[in-house]
């Protein structure tokens, strides 16, 4: 059996930037398990299957998997480079402007405009579960307790389809000391209810961003991301409802460089709809013999 596969870097302007997400073509036949083995063959943070959907008011449904084999549901990179992908290869209806489609990802179906660039809407956001006591994040985070600032911003879970904790830190340079400890992150992630972990500052490296981020999320086995869309859509959300963010102006979260792998994730947030855009680009492709 061959099985069509490309590697596109997602959240990039050009090859081997951005966070690598490997797309497969298909799978609707395959047995759970073997799209989990699938994805751990591959590796990445991710791998997307883009499939025939299986409810009417789609255009195609995507399954997406950790090398570790949990299932995430949320629209971000694995979604994007999915749209990349199918915009690239010829398989939407595409005119001389944006486009809107709509992706079946587990029980939603959210809709996604592809043209230039791919815009998907996350879904509403909810604020969760706030940590008030920061002396177990900050150890499982290797910092001292100064280094997560609440001055201006609570720690705090944020939901737009993925639950992560949102953990405001004093400067670009803390966040790029963070060495996690992986077993007491995932303690302090299941206390909050979340399920991965955002680190930013309000001081970016690039003059052109809102915030400087890094990612790690040991409850599906990713250590750390280079680009990570449900949580840049939350993050978004939280500095628009705490005033550090206009409503209905694009803010840039820069994120990935201190994996060597600089990704620019662009969203909005106006009223209770949170959107995140970004491009792409195909560095790969390929079969997998099975």
């Amino acid at each position: 059996m061959k099985i069509p596969f490309h590697l596109v870097d997602v959240f990039a302007a050009e090859p081997l930037t951005g966070n690598p997400l490997a797309v497969v073509a298909g799978g609707e036949s395959l047995a759970a398990d073997l799209l989990r083995r699938i994805a751990r063959e591959f590796n990445q943070s991710e791998t997307t299957f883009v499939m025939p959907p299986t409810r009417a008011e789609a255009d195609w449904r995507l399954r997406s998997f950790t090398a570790a084999g949990a299932e995430v549901f949320g629209a971000g990179h694995n979604a994007l480079g999915a749209w990349w992908w199918l915009a690239e290869a010829g398989k939407l209806p595409l005119g001389p402007g944006p486009r809107t489609f709509h992706q079946e990802i587990g029980e939603r179906v959210l809709p996604v405009t592809v043209g230039e660039h791919i815009v998907m809407e996350q879904e509403a956001p909810e604020a969760r579960q706030r940590v008030e006591s920061v002396a177990p994040l900050a150890a499982a985070l290797g910092l001292d307790p100064q280094d997560i600032a609440l001055q201006r911003v609570p720690c705090q879970v944020v939901f737009t389809g993925a639950a992560h904790l949102l953990v405001p830190i004093s400067d670009h340079a803390a966040v790029d000391r963070i060495r996690p400890n992986a077993p007491a992150l995932l303690a302090v992630l299941a206390r909050a209810g979340a399920e991965g972990c955002y680190v930013f500052s309000l001081d970016p490296r690039r003059p052109e961003a809102t915030a400087y981020a890094r990612f790690f999320n040991p409850t599906v086995g990713i250590w750390e991301d280079p680009a990570t869309g449900t949580a840049a859509g939350p993050l978004a959300a939280h500095l628009v409802n705490h005033g550090l963010a206009p409503p209905g102006r694009p803010m840039i979260i820069e994120q990935g460089t201190a994996m060597g792998r600089t990704s620019l994730i662009r969203a909005e947030v106006f009223m209770n709809r949170v959107r995140i855009c970004g491009r792409g680009v195909i560095v790969a492709s390929g079969e997998l013999l099975l």
